[in-house]
């Protein structure tokens, strides 16, 4: 029979379970403010079909610098894209779709940061206060500015798929104008995929 000391029994004990506290006891996944695998940016990751290396968290900094201040959210997404959320009224006068020159810097920063192997999916979308008829083209006018912007940049066109989404996905509520506001918004995603 082998003779183990309880110190080291009880070490043993700790390590194993403290490796299940990071783990959700009913779906056997991460639970919440918990990470498994390598640290963030130190290894290309692959979710959704989509690559997350660290090329593409330089890409996440650099342009979370270049949106500070003007309410742009740089963030990664679940499946490993990168999505720039830009306020409408940052970027477009209401109803119209000519770009703001406040717009230009991030779209100049999404172009030098583009390489060959990245998709980038421009999506349009508008509050519902004007109706599908005028929200659905508006929005797609929109993304399609910002397309045209980023192929006078040097982007090809052939990389760049537009989407408009009129009214039809809000993150607030159209009954109030701060609900509108956050309606009205442009999101550019960034991906480069795993194969």
């Amino acid at each position: 029979m082998i003779a183990v000391s309880l110190p080291i029994l009880a070490i043993g004990v700790l390590l194993t379970l403290g490796g299940c506290a990071s783990m959700d006891g009913q779906s056997g996944t991460s639970a919440p403010g918990t990470t498994t695998g390598a640290a963030p940016g130190t290894a290309p990751s692959v979710l959704g079909g989509n690559l997350w290396s660290p090329r593409m968290e330089e890409r996440r900094q650099a342009l979370t610098q270049t949106g500070a201040g003007a309410g742009i959210s740089v963030a990664r997404t679940p499946d490993n894209q990168l999505k720039l959320s830009v306020p409408a009224d940052a970027s477009f006068d209401i109803g119209r779709s000519e770009l703001k020159p406040a717009m230009r810097p991030v779209l100049d920063e999404v172009s030098r940061n583009l390489d060959d192997a990245v998709r980038v999916t421009i999506v349009g979308h508008t509050d519902s206060s004007a109706g599908d008829a005028v929200n659905g083209p508006l929005s797609l006018d929109r993304a399609e500015a910002v397309r045209e912007y980023l192929v006078h940049h040097g982007v090809r066109r052939g990389r760049l798929l537009v989407e408009g989404r009129g009214g039809r996905q809000p993150v607030a509520s159209n009954a109030t104008e701060a609900g509108r506001a956050a309606n009205r918004r442009i999101e550019i995603f960034l991906s480069q995929p795993a194969s």
